[in-house]
This record gives structure tokens, C-alpha cells and sequence, in this order.
């Protein structure tokens, strides 16, 4: 059995999304299908169109998402049909070494990521016989997914699609990266490099963690602006400007943080970033792209100085996503703030643009039905 969804697609790196229509098998064994609502448009889709990461094509894009589920295979237990649930771009199985010890954003299940397989090297997207991955094994651009029950968690019926779907992916990503990744503290000192979707986050987390100062560093004028509302405490259009600051206002001690959050790594925010924190001063890097760090070994021994990787903020989604969404509701997290604007299915190729032009935080599609 199947329904018909309509989809963006990506049939090949560089193209465009395409609008199109695919048969979607029903759940198998401990799976479900979600009738989606709406999906966040993030960055990383963006990569994998432009053919900057690799993916198997074709592909249905999107990773964000929130709806509500409305079948579901032999053996779920997580979810029930009805339930409202946010998709997590990682799943959590909750049995594998990573799960069992704090660290789901690691899960072992995780693995098809940039395939969009099932386990058992099936698909659930077809059309005229061609098997199309979701990305993240997820597929948000998409009325309908059909996704592993490991990577739907529930949240309460009254939270805005819009909401949920940014805390699956975007929210997290980048509270997590000062929060747990950074374990920014009271008092410290931190620089963030790029406020945009993830961004934008990182600077809440570090705000909400106590931080004397929350420096952003943005090219764009209004993401300067915008995280502000965030919690940012200055901002700059360069990083040397604030290297300066940093300079003066620690007297000369230099920030206890940096975390990288642009939308394309290089080498240079890599090297900015590293000379920007003081001695046991940590840069987190989030974002992905072409960057290489290229430094003397002398510029981490002789101040003690860490470079940390980060996935989904070191975020346990069957924990955090819960608890973001708690902080949303009680008003101590801004996630509405960050949609700037909202897009129909068939303005997905617009709102990417929107957001490369440096015009959007978060963009949101709203699906139709």
C-alpha cells in the first residue's frame, strides 16, 4: 500500500529543488508516518543541493519538521497515531553505547544519515521505480515521511508547528553548542561567529548560561540587529573589530569561548576564532563547509587552548527537545523570533535564496494539504 505525497526533491547536486509527486510505502515495523505541517529550512539542505556535502540523489529534502502521526507499523511504542511530534535529524534507539551514556546526538542509528536508507537498505519514497532517500533518513520537505520511530519525539498539542519545527534541529544545534559543548558559565566571556538560524541560538544558550559578554561577529547588518533580541551584548560586522574589543574589555585575557556557527566554514573564522580565546579557552566549531585548521601546534600548548567538533550541540533530543520546548512556553526561549518569514512548498528555491542574501534568521515552510 502507498499515498501520494507531494515533495522537494533534489535529483542531482546543483539543481534546484523540484516540486514533484512520490508514492510513500506505509510504516514498517517500528515505524511511523507523520502528516507534516511545517518545516524548517536549514543551511545544511542548502549544502547538500549545492553539492558542498555529499548525499545520494535523488533525495527529498528537509530535516526540520513537526506534525502530527497518522499510521504506524508493528511494535511502536515511542508514539501513537495523534500524537504531535518533532522530527529529530538524529535519531536516539536509547540502547546503544552512545544513548546508554548521555550522548544520543551520537547514536549509533544515526548512520544513513546522508543516504536517506532504512536498515535494511530500503527505501520508503519511490517514483516510476526510482527509490528517493530522505535526508537524515527524514524527508520533511514532504506532505507525508515515513520515518524510524527512533527519530519522532512527542511534544505537547498545543506547540506551533512552526516552533517544533526548529527545536528539531536549529534551536538545539546552536543553545547546545554553548550550553553543553562550550559549558559556557557566569561571567565568561563569548564570541559567536554568524547569527543566523543556528547562530542566533548559540548566543540564547550563552546568554541563558550567564555570560558577561556575548560578542557577535556578522557581515549582515541585520543579523547584527536581530541578536540583539537574542541576548547579544555587542555586536561587529568583523572579527577584528572584535578581537579589539575583546581585547580591551578582558583586559587582554581574551574570551573564554568562541563557537563558530557560519553558514560555510573557511579557514579563516577557524583562525579568528582560535586566537580570540585566552588560555584554556575553547573555539566549538558547528558549522560545516571547506575550513581546515592550519595553526602551530605552540597556539594550543602554550595557552591551553581546545578545539572542540560539534554535532546537534551535544543535544540528547529525547531530553533537550522536551526541555526547549518547556523554556519556549515559560518565555525564557525566543523561537518565533526567529522565523522571519514563511514559504509555500513551491517557494522553496526563494527561500533558500532569501537566506543566502542574508535576508532570513529562520526560514519555515508551511505545508499544505
Amino acid at each position: 500500500m502507498s499515498l501520494i505525497t507531494r515533495a522537494a526533491v533534489c535529483r542531482e547536486p546543483g539543481q534546484p529543488w523540484e516540486i514533484t509527486e512520490l508514492e510513500l510505502d506505509d510504516p514498517r515495523a517500528n515505524e511511523v508516518r507523520v502528516k507534516i505541517h511545517a518545516a524548517g529550512m536549514c543551511h545544511s539542505d542548502d549544502h547538500i543541493q549545492k553539492g558542498d556535502a555529499p548525499m545520494r540523489m535523488p533525495v527529498v529534502g528537509g530535516h526540520e519538521g513537526c506534525g502530527i502521526v497518522d499510521a504506524v507499523g508493528e511494535g511502536v511504542t515511542r508514539v501513537k497515531v495523534g500524537d504531535r511530534v518533532v522530527f529529530s535529524f538524529i535519531p536516539a534507539c536509547g540502547k546503544c553505547r552512545y544513548c546508554s551514556t548521555g550522548r544520543q546526538n551520537l547514536c549509533d542509528a544515526g548512520k544513513n544519515a546522508a543516504t536517506g536508507e532504512f536498515p535494511d537498505g530500503t527505501f520508503r519514497f519511490h517514483q516510476d521505480g526510482v527509490d528517493f532517500g530522505g535526508l537524515c533518513v527524514l524527508g520533511t520537505f514532504s506532505q507525508y515521511a515515513v520515518v524510524s520511530e527512533y527519530s519522532v519525539v512527542p511534544v505537547p498539542d498545543d506547540l506551533p508547528f512552526e516552533v517544533g519545527a526548529v527545536i528539531g534541529c536549529g534551536v538545539p544545534t546552536g543553545w547546545g553548542s554553548a550550553v553543553h559543548l562550550a559549558g559556557v558559565k557566569a561571567g565568561d566571556t563569548v564570541v559567536v561567529y554568524g547569527s543566523g538560524g543556528v547562530g542566533s541560538n548559540a548566543v540564547q544558550g550563552a546568554a541563558m548560561a550567564g555570560a558577561e559578554r556575548v560578542v557577535v561577529v556578522d557581515p549582515v547588518e541585520f543579523k547584527r540587529e536581530k541578536a540583539k533580541e537574542f541576548g547579544a551584548t555587542h555586536t561587529f560586522a568583523t572579527a577584528e573589530e572584535a578581537h579589539e574589543f575583546v581585547v580591551s574589555s578582558t583586559w587582554g585575557e581574551l574570551a573564554d569561548h568562541a563557537i563558530i556557527t557560519v553558514g560555510i566554514l573557511h579557514d579563516k573564522v577557524i583562525h579568528d576564532a582560535i586566537n580570540v580565546v585566552g588560555k584554556t579557552g575553547q573555539v566549538t566549531i558547528t558549522a560545516v563547509g571547506n575550513g581546515w585548521i592550519d595553526e602551530n601546534p605552540g597556539m594550543l600548548i602554550g595557552f591551553q587552548r581546545r578545539i572542540q567538533g560539534g554535532i546537534y550541540g551535544g543535544c540528547s533530543p529525547l531530553v533537550d527537545i522536551p526541555r526547549l520546548v518547556s523554556l519556549y512556553k515559560s518565555g525564557k526561549l525566543k523561537v518565533e523570533e526567529l522565523i522571519t518569514r514563511r514559504y509555500r512548498l513551491e517557494e522553496v528555491n526563494q527561500g533558500y535564496q532569501d537566506m543566502l542574501d542574508g535576508k532570513n534568521i529562520r526560514g519555515v515552510i508551511t505545508l499544505e494539504h
